[in-house]
């Protein structure tokens, strides 16, 4: 399994640059998330830290929409390398071929859950580093597959409300001009 996360550790090690370099004035940004702070993406990300660790161990998943700053209390960084540390010690080998329910997919192992999960944090280091002034180019490789992922998963999100409409990106666009597009975001 630990090739198969790589990708998964690489999206996580990019967040946490991003958030690494937040201004202390920083948090308080408009991001592109509507309605949502520099501050709310990086508790969503970090909550779903806690997700994961939730689908990892059996417990109840949180709700990592509502409030998302209360996952980041204090000092954004901090909570964050915790909420990583405790979530990474909980992908054991047995955790990570735990089922897990995946929509109209059926239940699908953690590990390879993981591997489509690169989306999440990918997509909000963009918008953290957007809301807080920093550079927004992702790795090429990870914004790949999350585009891939992105067309499996994005009609089920736009249709519960969780993601917006697609925007139709600059012709000879690049692929993360278009990943964002198709999420509903202008790069």
């Amino acid at each position: 399994m630990a090739q198969e996360l790589s990708g998964y550790r690489r999206a996580l090690d990019l967040f946490e640059r991003r958030v690494a370099d937040v201004p202390p004035d920083g948090w308080d940004a408009p991001s592109p998330c509507a309605g949502w702070t520099a501050l709310e993406v990086a508790g969503h990300v970090i909550g779903g830290q806690h997700l994961v660790l939730a689908l990892a161990t059996g417990e109840p998943e949180p709700d990592v929409t509502a409030d998302p700053a209360r996952f980041c209390a204090g000092d954004p960084l901090t909570a964050w390398r915790a909420a990583r540390k405790e979530c990474a010690a909980a992908l054991t080998p047995a955790a990570l071929r735990r089922p897990i329910p995946f929509g109209a997919l059926g239940d699908l192992p953690l590990g390879d859950y993981l591997g489509g999960y690169i989306l999440e944090p990918l997509v909000h280091t963009w918008d953290l580093a957007r809301a807080t002034g920093q550079p927004a180019r992702l790795d090429p490789d990870l914004v790949h597959h999350a585009f891939a992922t992105a067309q499996v998963v994005a009609a089920a999100l736009r249709g519960d409300g969780r993601l917006g409409t697609a925007l139709r990106p600059p012709r000879g666009a690049d692929e993360q001009t278009r990943l964002l597009a198709f999420l509903g975001r202008t790069a």
